[in-house]
């Protein structure tokens, strides 16, 4: 190996142990190697134009979906190993990807996380805190008042003049009761964080208008920089392939385009 491939290697190692919280295993397969550690760690987790904890809500995302049991243990681990993301946030990242990918895939990411969540405190020697109570919701419980928050936050948050209609279970009982009405509305997670995971949602389920409403709205909102998403496309290729990202990255590139030509 090349001075450089060794320098390379070595950057990978490093970024492994900062990024996963434990050294990585000695492998002699190119996947991991080549891959993960050349290309993964040493080159995508250290570019500097998302942070860590930021690509940690692609990855996990990407990670749960493939239903790859053990990357998201070793993701979910390394998240809150690392505190770059607290227990409250992960069980909200759940809540957010089961609503985007489906609640078969959240239930098993829900389930390792709890698993994780006690292996972090046994290998500390610390006792599991009590979960944080459920607080009480901040949205209406009023049928009426919730649909009409839920319309404010739709277009709010998807940066459109309107809504769609109630009079289908999909968009009344779904996306504006619960949806908007409830889950994006939820305290334990910042805008900027809910649009992390659901561009990385909607782009690996290939679904076309929420990739470009999002990707938009992520945009147009100033939530995410261009620059920030172009990472996000990276990252998310880097853990979900590049068709895929191929196709994420050729839609910011368009929506760009529409946004600064005004």
């Amino acid at each position: 190996m090349t001075d450089n491939g060794s320098s390379r290697r070595e950057r990978g190692i490093q970024s492994y142990r900062e990024v996963m919280t434990l050294d990585p295993p000695t492998r002699s397969d190119p996947t991991f190697n080549e891959g993960l550690l050349d290309f993964v760690f040493a080159e995508v987790w250290t570019r500097p134009g998302l942070s860590r904890r930021d690509r940690r809500f692609v990855t996990l995302a990407c990670v749960a979906a493939a239903d790859a049991v053990a990357p998201i243990e070793e993701h979910v681990y390394a998240a809150l190993n690392s505190g770059d993301i607290s227990y409250d946030e992960l069980t909200e990242v759940i809540l957010h990807f089961a609503v985007y990918c489906g609640w078969p895939k959240g239930s098993l990411f829900t389930q390792i996380a709890s698993e994780q969540w006690e292996r972090i405190h046994r290998e500390r020697g610390t006792e599991v805190p009590p979960p944080t109570p459920i607080q009480p919701l901040s949205t209406a419980a009023d049928p009426e008042l919730r649909l009409q928050g839920g319309e404010e936050a739709f277009r709010v948050i998807n940066e459109t003049p309107s809504a769609p209609a109630r009079d289908h279970p999909y968009y009344g009982a779904g996306i504006l009761n619960f949806v908007f009405g409830e889950m994006w509305q939820r305290p334990g997670l910042g805008l900027r964080e809910r649009r992390l995971v659901t561009v990385a949602c909607v782009a690996l389920d290939d679904t076309q208008i929420p990739i470009r409403s999002h990707v938009y709205a992520s945009l147009k909102s100033g939530d995410i920089s261009y620059a920030e998403m172009k990472e996000v496309s990276l990252q998310f290729a880097a853990y979900y392939g590049w068709p895929k990202a191929s196709y994420l990255a050729s839609v910011i590139e368009e929506i760009n385009d529409q946004l600064t030509a005004g």
